[in-house]
């Protein structure tokens, strides 16, 4: 197993993984060339922030002050905003064969979030085909945050069809509600008896174009993720490919798991010469819910002057 990563937007560009065979593939959709990387698809495996996922009418009050963001999905603000930690040089702190260590400073009023916060970003291979990563972070003001990986995977490799044949399973007896511009309403439901049943493997091409999915072109959702106790280490779910034998479980500190199926990826040419399509790919983004800042009774994504942001995302590869 190996990655390459590049420090625009702290993201993933190649993350090579053997399959039952031992045949190795490249499974995350990416470019050949960072002109590609800054122009099309800027969100493709990169850590989104200061806050993933979308903030209710691109606004939040903190400690009785309201805070005014970027409007760029509807009414609401999406992954920090028009340039968010997606569009942003990282500074590249070591390097070893196994790991990378970058760094970003945000500053106090960038897309109008408060305080200057301080971001260490690690990503380490290991010898039991892990790809861990661990955000860090620290800030001198109260401040919200909520950092995520938003890699794009096809666990038969990058451009090779849609993902109508991977299974998806969940560890979610839950999901939160949304309105009709993809943000939620507060609502926490239970997912029994419905099609965001994931609890056992699911087809996802028996399930993707279900009905409740039809206006985002297929998931779009945040699950809450069973634990035992919050911040604890848990496993979110798995997805598995049958052909390759490839199963990717995720592991992660975070309350929740958003799973987007790259619904509005246009038709395009990309690494390698392959052709990107909508479904072509699947994300399962560890975070805290989607417009937390918005409703009190969701996990708090507050970080206070001087408390630490520690989270882990950890993508286990296996094949079987």
């Amino acid at each position: 197993m190996s990655a390459e990563i590049c420090n625009y937007g702290a993201r993933v560009t190649k993350l090579n993984v053997p399959d039952k065979n031992g045949m190795t593939a490249d499974v995350v959709l990416s470019f050949d060339t960072l002109e590609e990387i800054t122009t099309k698809e800027t969100y493709f495996n990169s850590t989104c922030g200061r806050f993933a996922n979308r903030i209710k009418d691109a606004k939040f009050t903190l400690e009785g002050k309201e805070y005014k963001l970027a409007v760029n999905n509807g009414p609401n603000s999406l992954h920090g905003g028009a340039e968010g930690f997606n569009m942003k040089v990282w500074d590249v702190k070591s390097v070893t064969e196994s790991e990378i260590i970058l760094h970003y400073l945000s500053p106090d009023g960038e897309e109008g979030y408060p305080g200057n916060l301080d971001i260490t970003l690690t990503y380490q291979l290991t010898d039991e085909n892990e790809l861990k990563i661990h955000y860090e972070a620290i800030c001198d003001k109260t401040t919200v945050i909520g950092l995520t990986n938003h890699s794009y995977f096809n666990l038969k490799g990058a451009g090779e069809g849609l993902i109508h044949d991977h299974f998806l399973q969940l560890n979610a007896d839950f999901h939160t509600a949304l309105d009709e511009f993809t943000c939620p309403t507060g609502e926490i439901l239970k997912v029994d008896n419905s099609p965001y049943d994931f609890r056992h493997p699911v087809l996802l091409g028996e399930r993707i174009n279900d009905p409740v999915y039809a206006s985002n072109r297929g998931l779009d959702d945040n699950w809450v993720i069973r634990k035992n106790q919050p911040g604890e280490l848990a496993l979110a779910g798995y997805i598995y490919e049958p052909e390759s034998g490839r199963k990717m479980e995720v592991i992660t500190t975070q309350p929740g798991v958003q799973v987007y199926t790259a619904n509005w990826v246009d038709k395009q040419t990309a690494k390698y010469g392959k052709e990107y399509n909508a479904q072509g790919a699947i994300c399962l983004e560890t975070q805290g819910f989607p417009a937390s800042p918005n409703f009190s009774h969701f996990p708090s994504t507050v970080l206070r002057a001087g408390e630490k942001y520690d989270e882990w995302c950890i993508y286990k590869f296996s094949a079987e």
